[in-house]
C-alpha cells in the first residue's frame, strides 16, 4: 500500500546521448519533481542497442527514432526531428569566394561532417545523399550529434545536424542553414516500450505524465 501511495519504484531508459539532452531531460526533470520516490537509471546507447535491451527486458524504456515497423513495441510519438546541413557564415563565404560558386554547389566542394554509418540518423540522411549523388567518401565522420554540432560551429565544414538541436545556433546566426531543392523529411521520436509486458506502477506513472506533458 506505501508503494502503491508513494509511487515508489525504478524505471530504466534506453536513449541515445543527444536525444537525452536536447528531448528526455525536460520530461525527466518535471517527473522527477513530481514522483520523487520513483528511482530513474538512463543507458546512453543509439538506437539499435536500446532495442536491442527493450527485447531482452533489460530496460523498461527507450527514446528512440520512430523505425518504420517494429512488431510487439508500443511507440508512443513525443515529438519530431530534421535533418539539415548547416556551416558557419565564415566558411560558407570562405568556401564560395575561393571556389567561386554559389550556395547550391557548396556540396560539390565543402567538407562534409556526418554521423558513422552505423548511427540510425546517419543512414536516414544516406537515402537522401545518395539520391542526390553526394559524395561521402571524404567526408569527415563523427560519433556524436553534439560533436558533430560543435565541429560545425568552429567552422570546420558543413554538418548535417538535427535542425531542432541547433536553433539557438541559428537564431543568433553562429550556424546558417544550407537551403535545399527537396528538404529532408522529418522524422518523429518516441517512447517505446514492450506491449505484451505489464508496466510497473512507476512505469505507468512515467507513460502517464509523458502523454500528459505532450497534450497540455
Amino acid at each position: 500500500k506505501r508503494i502503491n501511495t508513494l509511487g515508489i519504484g525504478h524505471i530504466k531508459i534506453g536513449v541515445s546521448s543527444t536525444l537525452c539532452k536536447h528531448m528526455l531531460l525536460p520530461y525527466l526533470k518535471s517527473f522527477a519533481i513530481n514522483h520523487p520516490h520513483v528511482q530513474i537509471s538512463i543507458e546512453i546507447q543509439p538506437t539499435i542497442p536500446t532495442l536491442k535491451l527493450i527485447e531482452n527486458r533489460e530496460i523498461d524504456f527507450g527514446l528512440i527514432a520512430k523505425p518504420d515497423y517494429i512488431k510487439g513495441l508500443i511507440l508512443t510519438d513525443i515529438g519530431t526531428i530534421t535533418d539539415t546541413f548547416a556551416a558557419t557564415p565564415a566558411y560558407l563565404n570562405s568556401l564560395m569566394e575561393r571556389e567561386n560558386i554559389a550556395l547550391p554547389e557548396i556540396f560539390s566542394y565543402a567538407n562534409l561532417m556526418l554521423l558513422d554509418k552505423e548511427n540510425l540518423s546517419r543512414r536516414y540522411v544516406d537515402k537522401y545523399l545518395n539520391y542526390h549523388k553526394l559524395d561521402t567518401e571524404k567526408a569527415l565522420i563523427v560519433n556524436s550529434m553534439d560533436l558533430l554540432i560543435e565541429f560545425a560551429k568552429t567552422g570546420l565544414g558543413v554538418g548535417c545536424v538535427i535542425k531542432e538541436f541547433i536553433k539557438d545556433e541559428l537564431d543568433d546566426k553562429t550556424l546558417v542553414e544550407i537551403p535545399l531543392s527537396t528538404p529532408i523529411p522529418s522524422r518523429t521520436v518516441c517512447l517505446a516500450y514492450l506491449d505484451n509486458v505489464p508496466l510497473s506502477t512507476a512505469g505507468k506513472l512515467f507513460v502517464n505524465h509523458i502523454i500528459n506533458s505532450i497534450t497540455s
